[in-house]
């Protein structure tokens, strides 16, 4: 005898599995370009890192006797662990990383459907803190050298500099301070549209960074891709990034010197892991809230901690930090933000 929760009901004919390998399809042309722009290291790094969890979820499925290894989700947990990978990455830490994110944050608490937080961002985050040093060494890609050589990304090179207490000036500049490179495209382009060469490198993916993290072009193709495929919603990623820009627009000069709006807004967007977190890791289904009210609650909330985070606290990026107190929050929006009962009406007292 089959149990099932009282009516009504909610069909979709959508099956994980398939949902899951659209994500997948939806992330590969971003790790295609990762691994274009960074080379073969950083391929090596995303088939350890799917391999790694893949493995780490058939040993789990033998030993609980419970075999979803056919969902595609460890496969998508891996893949966007490895893209949040620095490409000359140590590859003992995506395997942690992927362990970690399989038997702590997903089995321990039941499996697909019971984490209450992202397995891959609470992986990314473990090792980011445990192995900072490694985590926080990037390369530059082929566009900007030929050698790769090892750099900090922009957004550690600003933080570094307003920390040590230049001021005054915007991020473009405090970039063509330290001579941090331009593609040619980027250059050329420049002088035309009248937007920094910074903000076109980064837009495109020709900036350091994590492997799947640097293309805020391709990411945005996959993320309205998942929206056209009714897999996720415009309501998180939306908010997210509006949230975000609105207030990088008001208070982000003011860390620098520059009073209320006068905040850079797109090149902020474009660094870092904005995009990979607004459209596929913010997006996970099980750790956001049920309602569209507190979708927009929660993309509000990764907004405003990425923004806090990342102009006001001493790390230089703050997206995984910021879903994750968001997915902490989650069970919170869902108590206050319920949708109406079907059928109740409310009771009038005479």
């Amino acid at each position: 005898m089959k149990i099932v929760s009282s009516s009504p009901h909610i069909h979709d004919s959508l099956r994980t599995d398939r949902a899951m390998l659209f994500v997948v399809i939806a992330l590969l042309p971003s790790a295609i370009w990762g691994v274009y722009a960074f080379g073969m290291r950083a391929l090596l790094v995303l088939v350890v890192s799917v391999l790694s969890s893949l493995l780490t979820e058939y040993i789990l499925e033998r030993i609980g006797g419970k075999f979803t290894l056919k969902d595609f989700s460890a496969a998508v947990t891996g893949l966007l662990i490895g893209m949040n990978m620095p490409p000359m990455v140590p590859l003992y830490i995506p395997v942690i990383a992927s362990v970690f994110a399989m038997l702590v944050v997903k089995w321990t608490f039941g499996g697909l459907g019971a984490n209450w937080m992202n397995p891959a961002l609470a992986g990314r985050v473990f090792v980011f803190f445990s192995f900072s040093s490694q985590m926080s060494s990037f390369s530059l890609p082929r566009a900007l050298s030929a050698d790769l050589v090892t750099s900090a990304t922009p957004l550690s090179q600003i933080k570094t500099m307003i920390t040590s207490g230049v001021g005054g000036i915007s991020n473009s500049e405090m970039l063509s301070s330290v001579t941090y490179p331009v593609s040619e495209m980027a250059g050329n382009l420049s002088s035309s549209l009248g937007i920094p060469g910074y903000t076109i490198d980064a837009f495109v993916g020709n900036i350091g960074g994590c492997i799947g993290e640097v293309s805020s072009l391709l990411l945005l193709v996959g993320g309205l891709f998942l929206i056209f495929k009714k897999i996720i919603t415009w309501h998180i990623p939306v908010t997210y990034l509006a949230s975000f820009a609105i207030l990088s627009w008001i208070f982000g000069g003011v860390p620098r010197g520059l009073g209320l709006f006068s905040g850079e807004v797109l090149y902020p967007l474009f660094t870092g892991g904005l995009f990979l977190g607004a459209f596929f890791m913010a997006t996970d289904w099980v750790t956001t809230p049920t309602t569209k009210k507190g979708e927009i609650i929660f993309g509000i909330g990764c907004g405003f901690f990425t923004f806090l985070i990342r102009y006001f606290g001493s790390l230089p990026e703050g997206v995984s930090l910021a879903i994750l107190l968001m997915n902490i929050l989650t069970p919170t929006i869902d108590r206050f933000v319920r949708p109406k009962k079907f059928g109740y009406v409310k009771e009038v007292k005479a």
